[in-house]
């Protein structure tokens, strides 16, 4: 087992102690560390030193958690990193949910928040999947369709909009503030659920108590894509939902009447914050190295150990 998954074996047990972890993990400044520093910080915790309790070894442990991939043994690259995810996702989800003049430009902006998704999801997946750990040709074709077909989803409210400009006003409030909430939960759930396809389909590694391989379960691999999904959905469909109950109650304000530029400007300030919120939470929501029961696993792997609990790594 790796020495990310043994530290998440000791820590994060439960949602407010993987909070706090996750809000030290997203320090954006950890995007700056070199290469070296990387590998200098995972020097230090193979060492003696990672049992002492100072400001270095906690520092090596957010670098190693937030930049190196326990299945690939290798660095992640630094868009897809956990702390990359709030600057480069934020600017592409609000350009995604404004109102264009066509759909050309309301397609590119989906499309573009669609592929880094999707390329987020794909390079924190559980790399265990693969013999090679490398994607396959047909998962990078899956993926591409995915992207695709996501994006186009995604524009649909906006699409109908344009097209369907003389629909009554309940269809206009209907296409601008509700349908994006199921739609934004759901592409973002599809995205995790195909993207990592490969994890239930042959398998993910699974460990017992004392970190020692098992064997491969593919109930294992389902089970942490499916967490994985859950999280994004609770991310996207918060964040779309939030700023449009917002936006619903504040219209009759008679304050926001009399400062249309300041109303106009509330959705996409909520946007911000809900999003910039929701991401340590909805990552905190399942374990990093999750749980399942053994007579919940193949039945040829339950010979294999003496252990009723065993983990794996559920990825991001």
């Amino acid at each position: 087992m790796d020495l990310n998954l043994e530290y998440w074996q000791s820590n994060g047990k439960t949602f407010l102690s993987r909070l706090r972890l996750w809000l030290s993990i997203l320090d954006p400044t950890f995007i700056l560390s070199s290469d070296a520093d990387i590998e200098k910080a995972r020097s230090l915790l193979r060492s003696e030193e990672k049992e002492q309790k100072n400001g270095k070894v906690d520092d090596a442990w957010l670098l190693s958690l937030s930049s190196f991939h326990t299945d690939t043994g290798s660095l992640i690259s630094p868009i897809f990193r956990p702390q990359a995810y709030m600057p480069i996702s934020l600017p592409l989800v609000l350009a995604s949910f404004m109102p264009h003049k066509g759909v050309k430009p309301t397609l590119f902006w989906h499309f573009l928040l669609q592929s880094y998704s999707a390329g987020f999801n794909h390079a924190n997946r559980n790399a265990t999947a693969t013999s090679e750990k490398k994607t396959t040709l047909n998962q990078s074709l899956l993926i591409t369709g995915t992207v695709t077909y996501a994006a186009v989803a995604g524009a649909l409210p906006q699409i109908i909009l344009w097209h369907l400009q003389a629909i009554s006003a309940a269809a206009q409030v209907f296409c601008r503030s509700v349908l994006p909430i199921p739609l934004s939960a759901g592409l973002a759930a599809f995205s995790v659920l195909v993207v990592r396809s490969e994890e239930s389909e042959n398998g993910i590694q699974i460990f017992d108590s004392n970190g020692n391989s098992v064997g491969v379960s593919k109930e294992a691999g389902a089970k942490a894509v499916k967490e994985t999904a859950i999280s994004r959905a609770t991310l996207f469909g918060t964040t779309t939902t939030v700023p449009s109950l917002l936006h619903f109650l504040l219209k009759r304000a008679k304050f926001m009447q009399r400062n249309p530029m300041l109303f106009a400007s509330v959705r996409h300030i909520s946007t911000v914050i809900v999003f910039g919120l929701m991401i340590p939470v909805s990552f905190s929501l399942f374990p990093q190295l999750g749980k399942i029961k053994k007579e919940h696993l193949e039945k040829e792997l339950h010979a294999l150990t003496s252990d009723g609990e065993l983990f794996y790594h559920r990825g991001l």
